[in-house]
């Protein structure tokens, strides 16, 4: 090969392995731009970083557990100090209910919130009590538009929309916690009531609580021989030794009823009559009207409550309207179960 001949082999070469450099070059570039496309696309070779927690990451998840609360002391412990809570309250991304407690998101609350939110305005000693702790029991059927409250230890700020009761000390054994708001239980919500509350509505609860198998007689005389002197405790008392009374058995309450009806002049019932598949105690057809007794002779083994309202929706259902009655009206107040039945016999004529 001539000189020319191998000086032109030689730049062919190094042209072609510049060539093949600046190729090799470029290919590595396309292959790293395609690895990027394809993880931006979601490629099945592609990771995704798990996302940062965020301090309104974190809020979201307190408030979900709290019926969409949030105190100041979370928000705190999280890192929001009071510039930062300020702009979220302006931003309406929290909403002020008490004095350190927020909505988070919304403006209306959710169906326990506002019982839970004057619980924790008042801080980890508080705890739901009197009529708000019976309706939360279901021992009372109003909500009550102040929401009560037991504080143990000193005075607090009151609330708007809140009662706070205080006490020295609230015994562990006498708070739990129900649909995750920390209340008194059913037989120191009985004790409250009895030094609070109205004699009708006193043994309204008294007896859904035993119905409803909530509390037992020798827990609560505990109760009572723990609290004594302390208000209340003589009249739930007297309630628990009216248990020791004999009950009447279902005959002899059919027996005083009729009695009742026959002195009061009123129609005569059927009794223990067949209706819609159900068996009642009386039954008046042309009123379309029932009287059911409840006492705790024959209607409180476990389910009876409930079994006995099931029957009443069946034949409220049916357009038959249910009166329920219990023994201790029966002996105890006469006059007024008997002005109550010609009432409910008066509407259902008209």
């Amino acid at each position: 090969m001539t000189p020319e001949a191998r000086g032109a082999s030689d730049e062919t070469h190094r042209g072609g392995a510049e060539r093949g450099t600046a190729g090799g070059r470029h290919s590595a570039s396309d292959e790293k731009h395609r690895d990027g496309a394809q993880r931006q696309a979601g490629s099945p070779t592609s990771t995704t970083e798990p996302a940062a927690e965020t301090p309104d990451r974190t809020i979201g998840g307190l408030a979900a557990a709290q019926y969409g609360l949030v105190t100041r002391a979370q928000l705190d412990n999280v890192g929001l100090g009071r510039g930062a809570i300020a702009l979220r309250v302006r931003h309406g991304r929290l909403h002020r209910v008490h004095r350190g407690v927020y909505l988070v998101g919304h403006a209306s609350s959710l169906s326990l919130a506002r019982e839970l939110a004057a619980v924790l305005a008042y801080g980890p000693t508080a705890v739901l009590s009197h009529r708000s702790a019976a309706w939360l029991w279901s021992l009372l059927p109003v909500r009550p538009e102040v929401v009560e409250v037991i504080v143990a230890g000193r005075e607090r700020r009151p609330r708007v929309g809140v009662r706070p009761h205080l006490t020295r000390v609230l015994d562990a054994r006498e708070r739990t916690t129900k649909h995750g708001v920390p209340v008194t239980t059913p037989a120191r919500t009985l004790l409250d009531l009895a030094a609070a509350a109205s004699r009708r509505d006193l043994e309204r609860a008294f007896e859904e609580a035993l119905l409803r198998r909530l509390v037992e007689a020798r827990a609560l005389r505990c109760l009572i021989a723990r609290r004594a002197p302390r208000q209340g405790t003589r009249r739930l008392r007297e309630l628990l030794d009216q248990l020791a009374e004999p009950a009447l058995t279902r005959s002899e309450a059919e027996r005083r009823l009729l009695e009742l009806v026959r002195a009061g002049g009123l129609p005569a019932p059927r009794t223990n009559a067949r209706l819609h598949g159900l068996e009642v105690d009386m039954h008046w057809p042309r009123h379309r009207l029932v009287l059911e007794v409840d006492g705790f002779a024959y209607h409180s083994s476990p389910g009876a409550f409930e079994r006995d309202r099931r029957r009443d929706a069946e034949l409220a259902a049916a357009g038959v309207t249910v009166v329920r009655v219990t023994w201790r009206q029966i002996v105890t107040e006469p006059k007024a179960l008997l002005a109550r039945l010609a009432q409910a016999l008066a509407r259902r004529e008209a």
